[in-house]
């Protein structure tokens, strides 16, 4: 290094040479594709996603599995190899049916090879493994899973009769929350796939569609057998994305407004909304996202959060976060629900009008639970669907005759003990106004 020394007020000039290490490292990093979050993430053949650190942070270990790997994400972690091992005894069952029409293991692998680009496209990260292995994943995890829907169908596959996946209660409930989870996931068209190599004569008869097979197997905690019919055919895009796609309401049950309405504006607690004369009562559909405002009365569909209910929700604004091309109708109505709670106070209204029934724990934790939902989330109030609903909301809320009819109702009114306290007041003054009224007349007579 040579340098170029002045007087004493002057800057040393340093002659520097670029290190040629330095250099062909930046060269290599140029030619670099991203891994962690890969290029093709933003296309909307991308659906399975690795959950932003900043919503890990807020709701923990809501988005990983706790009993059993799907995919690539969690593949391999010692935790979930219980699992893993009645994989193999699952798939062997499987094999050992579907032989006597001709079908053995390599059929399986070949028929997945010609999808395996495109299944490594539906990942948000690159995917670490090789052809062979990503393939035996695919195969692995998708018959497990064809295989699991079937046995818990009721048709002609059963559990046999000491099967711990089906004796062992603990373990249903956590394959049931396990299998929703967005990092947690494997294409759907491969389980299609799968599932048509693997029927069997006169299987049509009992299910007639992988649709309606996996949602009768999350039909175990949800309890909505009538309505799955008409889900048969539905398209979707992972195990997750067709569970929330039977949520979703219909078109002409939306609420949102025309674009030249102007701008809308948040709602207050449901506290605050009884106090201006709004009040809340369960509202009939198949949904819970069909949420609607009329004559002062917002009617919501009764929604049971449990266990399984909070990982379905995490997960699938999770999901909306991340994939381009989805609604955010989970991200509203979980707004909604943060708009309406602050304290436990108002989780118990909402209990005591059969909105909420609530299996999660105690009124402060499920007001912390809806409040921290939805944090750190993009959400457009002005386009989402129940945005024609805020407004019609705040309009009435501002209303001063509905302000000051419904405070008086509130403190007169709201609990038989005040109304008993109201009752006993005016009777009081009637009889003082009584008193004074015959003590003037006796007053005026003895005059007389």
């Amino acid at each position: 290094m040579d340098f170029e020394q002045g007087g004493e007020d002057e800057h040393a000039i340093r002659i520097w040479e670029v290190n040629e290490d330095r250099l062909r490292s930046m060269e290599h990093k140029l030619s670099n594709t991203p891994k962690l979050l890969s290029v093709a993430a933003g296309k909307s053949t991308c659906s399975i996603f690795k959950v932003p650190q900043t919503l890990i942070d807020i709701n923990g270990k809501s988005y990983q599995p706790h009993i059993i790997s799907i995919g690539p994400f969690h593949h391999g972690q010692p935790h979930l190899q219980m699992i893993e091992e009645h994989k193999w005894r699952l798939l062997r069952q499987l094999l050992n049916r579907t032989q006597t029409k001709g079908m053995v293991l390599e059929d399986y692998l070949k028929a997945v090879q010609p999808l395996e680009v495109k299944a490594r496209e539906c990942y948000s990260e690159t995917i670490p493994y090789g052809i062979d292995e990503f393939i035996e994943m695919m195969v692995l995890d998708g018959c497990f899973l064809v295989e699991l829907f079937r046995k818990f169908n009721g048709g002609t596959v059963k559990f046999d009769e000491c099967d711990p996946l089906k004796t062992m209660s603990w373990i249903i409930p956590f394959l049931l929350r396990d299998l929703i989870r967005l990092e947690n996931q494997i294409p759907f068209f491969v389980l299609e796939c799968l599932f048509d190599l693997t029927k069997m004569p006169g299987e049509e008869e009992s299910c007639s569609t992988l649709a309606t097979l996996a949602l009768g197997f999350f039909d175990y905690d949800l309890q909505r057998g009538n309505i799955l019919d008409k889900y048969a055919n539905i398209k979707a895009k992972h195990l997750l994305d067709l569970l929330r796609s039977t949520f979703l309401p219909a078109e002409h049950e939306h609420s949102q407004k025309p674009d030249s309405h102007p701008p809308s504006h948040v709602i207050h607690t449901i506290t605050k909304l009884r106090r201006a004369g709004i009040k809340l009562k369960p509202g009939k559909a198949d949904s819970f996202l069909v949420v609607n405002f009329k004559h002062g009365v917002i009617h919501m569909p009764t929604i049971t959060i449990d266990d399984f209910m909070s990982a379905f929700l995490l997960n699938s604004v999770a999901f909306e976060q991340c994939h381009s091309g989805c609604s955010r109708h989970f991200t509203t109505y979980v707004t909604l629900l943060d708009y309406l709670i602050n304290t436990s106070k108002d989780v118990g209204y909402l209990c005591e009008s059969n909105i909420i029934e609530n299996y999660l724990g105690t009124d402060a934790e499920v007001a912390t639970f809806i409040n921290n939902i939805g944090k750190d989330t993009s959400f457009e109030i002005d386009t989402c669907y129940l945005a024609q609903l805020f407004d019609d909301v705040n309009f009435y809320s501002r209303s001063e005759r509905n302000k000051q009819w419904a405070s008086f109702r509130y403190t007169y009114f709201d609990t038989p003990w005040s109304f008993i306290s109201a009752v006993a007041a005016l009777v009081l003054l009637v009889l003082t106004v009584l008193q004074t009224v015959y003590t003037i007349i006796a007053y005026v007579h003895h005059r007389d």
